[in-house]
């Protein structure tokens, strides 16, 4: 599983003009699956994220969690994440998971990160053509690869 993680003051999906999750203070999840992800890499993923110190305590220092923010999270399937580039122009997709394996994945992931953080987790719709919002805060982007786990 590879996900780029954003932390945002406010996040949204639009999918056919209308807006279909939003969250406030929290991160944006890009979630990208491949064949080779299981379970293992759900619960080492989702945790990971929880507990992640990306938000700000009271001097500024980046030494606060999700948890600790009681942050909202949002979900977006994103299969690209897993283009390769490395010929030709054409981004191939061939270790991107195929829905069928994908999608029981990303439902065990969601269903991991809202009890993980005891809370509920905001979604798009796995496939759908979305719009996704975003203010950036920070800026902080993090990308994370659940097989390279640096």
């Amino acid at each position: 599983m590879r996900v780029v993680i954003q932390r945002v003051s406010d996040a949204s999906v639009t999918i056919d003009g209308i807006i279909k999750s939003s969250i406030g203070l929290g991160l944006l999840i890009l979630l990208g699956i491949e064949d080779a992800d299981n379970q293992e890499d759900v619960e080492w993923l989702s945790g990971k994220i929880v507990n992640l110190r990306i938000f700000n305590d009271a001097n500024g220092i980046m030494n606060l969690s999700l948890k600790d923010t009681n942050g909202e999270i949002i979900v977006v399937s994103q299969f690209t994440l897993h283009a390769s580039t490395k010929k030709g122009n054409r981004p191939s997709y061939i270790k991107a998971a195929k829905p069928e394996t994908a999608i029981p994945l990303y439902e065990k992931f969601i269903s991991q990160l809202r009890s993980d953080l005891g809370k509920d987790i905001q979604t798009g719709t796995f496939g759908a053509d979305m719009k996704v919002h975003l203010l950036n805060d920070g800026p902080v982007t993090i990308i994370i690869d659940s097989k390279n786990r640096e």
